[in-house]
């Protein structure tokens, strides 16, 4: 593993442990060439993903961004990074054992709104002003009056 702070090609594992989930290997690092210490993280990768975008442009399927996108959504909002994870690996695998290789980014987007709806509404909220492409106070209102009317509906 290549060291992100000097690129030195060689450095060496110090520890190695599952994570909470037990989804993934954390590896803490140690570069012998600058000193530095770092962690990575193995998971297990079922098939490679490829996203459509609405105008048809293609994309490798990018984890890390799922997981930013919704962690944007939820700064600043009382949601444990743990359950976030466990929510961000039950997306990826349910795209990998989906049997496509290529994923639409709406259902991407759908799956992301679904999951923000049970952890957050604020985050679930923020997300598809983005995601809606809200333009105006005026569609966070509808959008919230929505959500009122389902919650009275259940």
């Amino acid at each position: 593993m290549r060291c992100p702070f000097c690129s030195n090609d060689d450095t060496q594992v110090k520890d190695s442990r599952p994570t909470d989930d037990n989804q993934a290997i954390r590896r803490r690092r140690h570069c012998p060439n600058c000193g530095a210490r770092f962690t990575t993280f193995e998971r297990v990768q079922l098939r490679e993903l490829t996203v459509v975008k609405a105008n048809d442009k293609r994309e490798p399927f990018d984890r890390d961004k799922l997981m930013r996108s919704m962690q944007i959504a939820l700064r600043k909002r009382p949601v444990d990074p743990e359950r976030l994870e466990r929510v961000v690996n039950g997306i990826v695998r349910r795209l990998e054992s989906s049997g496509e290789s290529e994923i639409p980014a709406k259902l991407i987007g759908e799956m992301i709104m679904d999951a923000l709806a049970t952890l957050d509404q604020v985050g679930y909220v923020r997300y598809a002003s983005v995601y809606k492409n809200f333009h105006e106070a005026r569609d966070f209102e509808t959008f919230v009056g929505t959500l009122e009317g389902d919650q009275d509906n259940a």
